[in-house]
């Protein structure tokens, strides 16, 4: 077997795969066209070559366009300075490319360096929602509920960081030793976190929390299981009515999408106000203002905080608030405004159940810097919040509601919950959890409420069931 040349593995891997996404030339060997198939061997080690070749044309490129201050530019003028250096380098060491393997080079590394380089093929996934990057070779996903490891890789932290870098400053934040840690929402609406060492001892980290084009409606979550019929016609009509609604849950549990869904009620005549740290909320009525929160420059300074934002919504003749969640001391001025008028206002809150969530609404509004006692505090969040819609990842990886709380009261200085929903694991089928959504057979006082305002409500959603869930 003739011996294999860097630019014929470029070829050959052109003609199978349909882009370059190897390259290698070592000055003065001769050109040659791989004919007979590689081993494994020979594939693998010609790949370990191939990826450090690539590493080393795309550093030349990005000190190409560092040098010239074009690292910035636009990306028409990018595919520009992308496809001159491929023409210079394939002339300089004489490569055998033809135009279509060349536009082919341009396209990929115009990828490492304007894109998310290894990462876009699962950027470009429908079905991915989490990519976790816990360092250079260990890139995981998540899918349909669950975790799984890719093929996908970084050359070495090196690049992993160059990639995290870009991601920072195409949206105007910086992260380096001296500040090793970066919140950003991308152009699409995902949510990135990442950070450098010391911050993380083994590495650069990456997470992309990814957010559909299309959102999941009210009926679909119905569908899949994440409520039954009853608890459908139940959120829809407590959403009209104005009620106020926390909905709880641990993280990655599906609280922002089923808050998202439960709006669809909210009527077409109201103006609505959503705050959010990074805009995810995407309502059908017309008559929304939404507003984001903005971290610190890079000088530390222009920060926007949420608090900020619901104070100044206050002031924007809202009938409903939407916070996206509550942290810290915005949950005060929420509190304050679901009591004074702002019925049916709605928000979201990390917490592993329902009395947690109160708990943590309690030390979010110490975080006010309010100095209150702990029995005031625990009035004004009775007071404001009708229900308590608990939200969770099952460990079969499928979200579901886990119940459905009203807040009826204090006993003492203890909130008082009364369940109204719940759902019930019978028993496991595979790797999937059999259960179904049950009514506690308690008729929640909130009826007498809505009755009075002459909303009609079943009692029959509220009976227990004997049979099987629906």
């Amino acid at each position: 077997m003739s011996e294999s040349t860097p630019e014929s593995e470029l070829r050959t891997r052109l003609g199978k795969i349909g882009r370059p996404t190897r390259l290698q030339r070592e000055k003065n060997q001769p050109d040659r066209l791989v004919q007979t198939k590689p081993n494994e061997a020979d594939t693998s080690a010609r790949r370990g070559r191939a990826v450090t070749v690539k590493g080393r044309l795309h550093g030349q490129l990005l000190d190409d366009l560092d040098r010239r201050g074009l690292l910035s530019a636009d990306s028409d003028q990018l595919q520009g300075e992308v496809d001159a250096f491929v023409a210079e380098i394939a002339a300089s060491e004489q490569l055998p490319l033809n135009e279509a393997e060349r536009s082919r080079l341009s396209a990929d590394l115009l990828e490492e360096t304007l894109g998310l380089g290894p990462l876009a093929s699962l950027m470009a996934d429908p079905s991915v929602t989490d990519i976790l990057v816990n360092g250079p070779h260990h890139v995981f996903v998540e899918r349909y509920g669950n975790l799984e490891l890719t093929s996908v890789e970084f050359r070495d932290a090196d690049h992993l960081t160059r990639i995290i870098q870009r991601i920072a400053s195409r949206v105007g934040r910086r992260i380096d030793e001296s500040v090793p840690m970066v919140d950003a929402r991308l152009p699409d609406g995902s949510r990135v976190n990442a950070t450098l060492p010391p911050v993380t001892l083994d590495g650069p980290t990456l997470s992309i929390r990814r957010f559909g084009k299309r959102r999941l409606r009210r009926d679909e979550l119905h569908r899949l299981g994440m409520f039954n019929d009853s608890m459908a016609e139940f959120f829809s009509v407590v959403v009209r009515s104005r009620l106020n609604i926390l909905v709880s849950g641990g993280t990655g549990s599906g609280k922002s999408t089923f808050l998202g869904a439960i709006c669809e009620s909210i009527p077409e005549s109201e103006r609505i106000v959503t705050i959010e740290d990074a805009a995810e909320l995407v309502l059908d009525q017309l008559h929304v203002v939404r507003m984001e929160t903005r971290p610190a420059n890079v000088e530390g300074t222009g920060t926007i905080a949420a608090r900020d934002l619901v104070v100044n919504a206050l002031r924007m003749r809202p009938d409903r608030i939407i916070v996206g969640e509550v942290r810290a001391g915005e949950c005060l001025d929420m509190l304050q405004a679901m009591n004074t008028g702002h019925d049916g206002s709605l928000t979201t809150a990390h917490a592993n159940s329902p009395r947690d969530a109160i708990s943590r609404l309690s030390t979010m509004v110490l975080m006010s810097g309010m100095e209150l006692p702990s029995s005031a505090i625990r009035e004004q969040i009775v007071s404001a919040i009708d229900l308590i819609i608990h939200v969770r990842r099952f460990e079969d990886g499928i979200r579901r509601v886990e119940s459905v709380d009203e807040l009826v009261g204090l006993e003492g200085n203890t909130p008082q919950l009364q369940q109204i929903f719940r759902f019930d694991v019978t028993g496991r089928k595979g790797k999937r959890l059999q259960g179904k959504h049950v009514a506690t057979g308690t008729v929640p006082r909130l009826v007498d409420k809505l009755r009075a305002r002459s909303i009609d409500v079943p009692t029959s959603w509220f009976e227990k069931e004997t049979g099987p869930g629906r």
